[in-house]
This record gives structure tokens, sequence and C-alpha cells, in this order.
């Protein structure tokens, strides 16, 4: 993998399109939601795959997501992931 702080939105969105696909899609990649389609309103995503999502972002890129970072704005689509990352390695 690039070091993590020449990433760009586009890497990570792909790596986390991958993890989408492999753990909540087994791997049917047509329904994955286009970068700025929300998860949940999509049903693509539930409140514990989430949780999960957010273990996988926390180890693959050695950040720590807060409490008050929970947020749609935050985590809820490829987009919205990719930015918050980026913005976290900082």
């Amino acid at each position: 993998m690039a070091e993590l702080t020449k990433l760009s939105t586009e890497e990570i969105a792909g790596n986390i399109r991958v993890f989408i696909i492999d753990n909540f899609l087994f791997g049917n990649e047509v329904e994955m939601v286009a970068a700025g389609e929300s998860f949940m309103e999509n049903g693509l995503i539930d409140s514990t795959g989430i949780l999960e999502l957010i273990e996988y972002v926390e180890e693959t890129y050695s950040i720590e997501v807060e409490d008050h970072e929970l947020i749609p704005e935050n985590l809820d689509s490829l987009e919205n992931i990719s930015a918050f990352i980026l913005r976290k390695k900082g």
C-alpha cells in the first residue's frame, strides 16, 4: 500500500469499496452504491455494519474515530469516509 500520507481520496474510496463488497455484499459488486450515496439509506450497511466498517478504518489507517465523529457526514458514503480519513491523517 502507498504511504498513507500520500493516499488520495480515490485510493481510500477504492479500499473501502473492496471491504464493503467483500464483507457486506459477499462479492456482489453490482449492489455497490455510487461514491456519494448513503450506505444506510440504500440499505447497504446497517448500524452493526457501520461498527465493523469503523473498526476496519481504524486498523487500516491507524486512526481513532471518536464518539463525536460517529455522524453520517463522516461515515455514511465512500466520499464522506475518504474525506474524513484524509482529515484525520491531516
